[in-house]
């Protein structure tokens, strides 16, 4: 009866109690509670599965790609820098090859994008992108990006930077006809070299799950800058300080049978030749057909009041959307830069008996 009466008063003690009670009588109870409430804590760190190891880093000759990717882009931030010094100072460029090409494009309306200074821009773009390359080779530069953000963020830059370079290459061939820029070639290798990297980097094989990604930041990238340079023209350096008077240069060379006959023909199909007098292209031109054929081709001169601060292109060429000069129109064919007699002849479908005469 005691043992019943001592049970029954302890089971009807109030918890804090009942707890005690329990650990006086019940060491049992103490030992598998211990055990218990062991096993129901929630695992630490070092006991949770770890995660599956990252794919090791893609490398080109031995080098990681994102080294090559921070190197190349090293490169291209510093010539960026150069000529967004130059641009900002307006300071002259220093052109080793080429003489005064580089300055004739960093100081053309193509040198500004949305206002904006493209060397400023490039210079942006390449930091980021050396940032980023930085960031992919373990370095913590910009947390909160794993490795599939970075090297998607890396593709789609070098896709943008390889598109604006393919377009600028195609208005210096179009635009400045006959000028070099070192620096724009420059930097088109070093765009061209960063995607090529970056597709080593994401592999042909993956690289399919993207293209339609890359289309689409490449056709918005051509239509930004197409719709930014939609009103830009090419003027001589410095023009809007100085007005160049037109003037006339003599046409020295005598005509061939050949070019007086080329001459006649272009005239009778309506053909015509685009020019500007400052043009050293269009006199070259003009030496090729000589003084006899000249008077007899079908010459515009593009700038007859002059060039410079308040002069204008004439209506008549700028109604045809001329992309440098000299321009030829034959049968509705547009044909940029000085052309061999020859090939004038055959664009125009011209067959002559006379031949060719250098």
């Amino acid at each position: 009866m005691a043992t019943i009466s001592a049970a029954l008063s302890i089971s009807f003690l109030p918890p804090p109690t009942r707890r005690a009670a329990s650990t006086t009588f019940s060491p049992r109870i103490i030992k598998r509670a211990a055990r218990f409430w062991c096993c129901a804590e929630p695992p630490s760190p070092e006991q949770e599965t770890p995660a599956p190891p990252s794919p090791p880093p893609s490398s080109l000759w031995g080098v990681s790609t994102s080294a090559w990717t921070a190197g190349v882009a090293g490169l291209g931030l510093l010539e960026t820098g150069y000529l967004s010094y130059l641009k900002l100072t307006g300071s002259e460029a220093f052109c080793p090859v080429g003489g005064g090409g580089c300055g004739d494009v960093l100081d053309s309306d193509y040198s500004v994008v949305f206002g904006i200074p493209l060397p400023l821009v490039g210079m942006l773009a390449y930091g980021l992108v050396a940032a980023l390359s930085l960031q992919e080779n373990s370095e913590e530069l910009l947390p909160g990006l794993d490795d599939l953000d970075i090297r998607l963020t890396l593709l789609l830059l070098a896709t943008s930077l390889a598109t604006a370079s393919a377009y600028f290459l195609f208005i210096l061939n179009t635009k400045f006809v006959g000028t070099s820029c070192v620096y724009c070639l420059s930097s088109a290798f070093i765009s061209f070299t960063l995607f090529f990297i970056r597709i080593k980097d994401i592999g042909l094989a993956r690289i399919q799950k993207f293209v339609g990604l890359q289309l689409a930041v490449a056709v918005i990238v051509a239509l930004s800058l197409t719709n930014s340079y939609s009103s830009a023209t090419t003027q001589l350096k410095g023009t809007d300080d100085f007005v160049l008077e037109p003037y006339k240069i003599e046409i020295t060379a005598e005509s061939t049978p050949f070019a007086i006959s080329l001459a006649k023909h272009l005239h009778s199909i309506g053909a015509k030749m685009y020019g500007a007098f400052w043009c050293s292209h269009c006199n070259d031109q003009k030496q090729m057909f000589g003084r006899e054929a000249m008077e007899v081709l079908d010459y515009v001169e593009c700038f007859p009041n002059g060039a410079g601060k308040g002069k204008k292109m004439a209506n008549e060429c700028a109604a045809t959307g001329l992309e440098g000069f000299p321009t030829w129109i034959i049968n509705g064919k547009l044909l940029s830069g000085d052309k061999e007699l020859s090939v004038l002849a055959e664009e125009s479908g011209f067959v002559s008996e006379v031949p060719e005469q250098s």
